[in-house]
């Protein structure tokens, strides 16, 4: 048997993924990274792109935007631990759901034009978010992956 790693990810709201994985590549802030197993400790903030875990030849794709990396190795396993800030299945993005964050970003990149709007660090991070989720859906629309 070859060996694996294991990947958590979570949102402030939620888990969304807890599995054993062959390998991992992930956007980070200072370039996309790929971990294997027996990688050595590593902190590493997250930058907006897709997650792409792959096991047993089916790749798993996650958009994610933020967050922190953490991986460590415990006895004979590595684990992967990521706490985002926002992460979803590419599964989980229907084409309702894509209208919808296209609506959304242009909605956010109007409101963004008005120098009045108080918080304005929500409104680019919600715009981040909105765009991420569709460049992803669409990255992966016409792609084989495990849901």
């Amino acid at each position: 048997m070859s060996k694996k790693l294991q990947l958590k990810i979570f949102t402030p709201e939620k888990q969304i993924l807890d599995e054993m994985v062959d390998f991992v590549t992930l956007p980070t802030t200072e370039g996309a990274i790929t971990i294997l197993p027996n990688h050595i400790p590593l902190i590493a903030s997250l930058a907006t792109g897709d997650i792409i875990a792959t096991a047993d030849d089916e790749q798993i794709p996650i958009a994610v935007v933020g967050g922190f990396i953490e991986t460590k190795k415990e006895g004979e396993i590595t684990t992967v631990t990521i706490l985002a800030d926002f992460a979803e299945h590419v599964s989980a993005i229907s084409e309702v759901e894509i209208e919808k964050a296209k609506a959304r970003a242009e909605e956010l990149k109007l409101l963004a034009k008005n120098k009045e709007v108080v918080d304005f660090e929500h409104f680019e991070t919600e715009l981040e978010r909105s765009l991420n989720r569709v460049k992803i859906a669409d990255k992966w629309r016409t792609r084989k992956y495990r849901k």
